[in-house]
């Protein structure tokens, strides 16, 4: 995935969570299903945030970006800020 699609994929992420809160307060959805899904959403969030963390600081040394994988979620979950 480049740069481009990561950003994309983040923004539709975003756009999937607003909906599930709408979701919520309208009654669509429970607040289990919610809480479950967002839980998902925020680990798929952390995955592309750090590949595209990943592509930016092997741009900056002189690396190519395309090398950058996506780590498993219980690697990125478990990152310090």
């Amino acid at each position: 995935m480049d740069q481009e699609q990561i950003l994309a994929r983040i923004t539709a992420m975003v756009d999937d969570e607003r909906r599930l809160r709408d979701a919520l307060a309208s009654g669509q959805i429970d607040r289990t299903t919610e809480h479950e899904r967002l839980g998902q959403l925020e680990r798929e969030l952390d995955q592309c945030w750090d590949l595209l963390r990943q592509r930016r600081a092997k741009t900056e040394f002189g690396e190519n970006p395309d090398e950058a994988q996506a780590r498993p979620s219980s690697q990125v979950e478990g990152y310090l800020s």
